[in-house]
């Protein structure tokens, strides 16, 4: 079992992101932006200063966070989906030079303009992810989806009808406890209620392979939309010491990558400005977060090997 984080959300350089980690004593850092960049879109020199700046700091990268099929992209888009071929092209082979075996990917934005998961619009979400975890796996990395707001996110039923249509062994699951909490559970008719974190796991559970961790707490507002306030591990809705136990009662020996959204929350559309004391919120809450979710696990991991 190994402990990782989005470091981005302690601060925007490379070097704020290593300190972070580093203050925690953790060997593993998740990428996903530096400056606002990633690892598809780093120029040559930006690329040799992550591979000067990791090894200098003895860290490695565990999984590269990418935008690959986002919240951002749409399924019907050919133009988002030369993007993603784009991403996979220039970050794969980067990839294999760190030694990174795992990416997250996702499934796409749900479609507002028609029913986001009627047959023909399926069909197109399948081909295209089959498509993407294929170029991986002839990279030997594996495509970790997950659950955020995509397809694949609308519910556990969406995330195992995404499995079995794309039927790869290189399609895993990167399960986020927070983010079951503020996504409406497409399931049966309307109106829907926001999804229960305990109940998705428990059904894909078996083909997770990582974990991101996020808590909060969700209401609905006149529009029926979800409006969430983030919270530490455990302090929230999203299930998180009860999915903790049972995974270690599983034998779970992966990873568990911190990502707080309590100072900042990257697809957000009003991020506050990045003043000197809003960087040093960030970095001290990340380190937080980080050293309470160690003492989280210590304690589930105690309640786990309990009768």
């Amino acid at each position: 079992m190994f402990l990782s984080g989005f470091a981005d959300e302690a601060g925007n350089s490379l070097a704020t992101q290593i300190k972070a980690i580093k203050t925690l004593g953790w060997d593993f850092i998740e990428l996903r932006n530096v400056e606002g960049k990633n690892l598809a879109s780093f120029d040559q020199a930006e690329f040799e200063f992550l591979q000067k700046s990791l090894h200098e700091a003895k860290l490695r990268i565990n999984c590269f966070g990418s935008p690959v099929a986002n919240w951002s992209r749409q399924a019907r888009s050919e133009e988002d989906f030369q993007k993603d071929l784009n991403d996979l092209n220039s970050a794969l082979p980067r990839m294999q030079k760190l030694g990174i075996k795992l990416i997250r990917g996702m499934s796409y934005v749900p479609a507002s303009d028609e029913e986001p998961d009627n047959p023909e619009l399926e069909q197109i979400i399948f081909r295209k992810v089959k498509e993407l975890v294929q170029r991986c796996a002839d990279a030997g990395i594996v495509y970790g989806h997950e659950n955020c707001r995509n397809y694949g996110g609308m519910s556990w039923q969406h995330t195992l009808k995404l499995l079995e249509a794309v039927n790869h062994e290189n399609l895993k699951l990167i399960f986020d406890t927070g983010n079951p909490v503020f996504t409406l559970r497409r399931i049966g008719k309307p109106p829907y209620h926001t999804q229960s974190a305990w109940e998705f796991y428990s059904k894909v559970k078996e083909h997770i392979t990582y974990v991101h961790i996020k808590d909060g707490t969700a209401l609905i507002n006149e529009k029926g939309e979800p409006v969430t306030t983030y919270c530490f591990a455990g302090d929230g809705e999203g299930d998180v010491r009860a999915i903790l136990i049972d995974l270690f009662r599983q034998g779970y020996d992966g990873g568990f990558s911190i990502e707080p959204h309590v100072a900042t929350v990257f697809h957000a559309d009003d991020n506050p400005e990045d003043t000197a004391l809003q960087q040093q919120r960030r970095f001290d809450t990340f380190v937080s977060y980080g050293r309470e979710f160690e003492q989280l696990v210590k304690q589930c991991q105690a309640k786990a090997t309990q009768k």
